[in-house]
């Protein structure tokens, strides 16, 4: 955990110091977590054709594709290929897709203001992920895999 005072030097993770663990098919590599602002920092691997249930998130997101292509069922026009950003404003439903033909894995570093809210096709709530929750998950599945994901940058103490 990074203290929330005191801290004059910069915090740097190599590829390498934090592994994948995988919730399914989706590749989770979570990096950085601010438990007071509510910010969650993580890169998601998906495999083609992968479908994220339709849902929205409380604050903005800021997406960098760094691999592969990806879009929005709601935005079919818009494609994400490498080296494109994207900036979500709090409260814009979307189903993100992977394109079935994709032929290599895509990979996307998102960072996330609040939670992430499921809902179904009725806009009926069926899940909240937030950054306590995603640092519990997190905690659990490097567990569950038998690898450290200690590396993780960890502002504030878990409620």
């Amino acid at each position: 955990m990074v203290p929330m005072h005191g801290l004059t030097e910069a915090l740097h993770l190599g590829e390498d110091d934090t592994p994948w663990v995988f919730a399914g098919d989706l590749g989770i590599k979570l990096l950085h977590v601010d438990l007071n602002q509510g910010i969650w920092i993580l890169r998601n691997r998906f495999p083609a054709g992968y479908r994220v249930q339709r849902h929205y998130h409380t604050g903005p997101v800021y997406a960098l594709t760094l691999a592969g292509s990806w879009g929005y069922e709601e935005y079919p026009e818009y494609l994400n290929r490498p080296g494109s950003y994207l900036y979500e404003p709090a409260h814009s439903v979307h189903t993100l897709v992977v394109p079935e033909d994709n032929e290599v894995e895509t990979d996307v570093w998102f960072a996330i203001h609040g939670a992430n809210v499921n809902v179904d096709d009725d806009g009926q709530v069926t899940g909240v992920t937030d950054a306590q929750s995603i640092l519990q998950a997190w905690n659990g599945l490097c567990a569950m895999n038998g690898v450290d994901g200690s590396k993780t940058v960890v502002v504030g103490a878990p409620g």
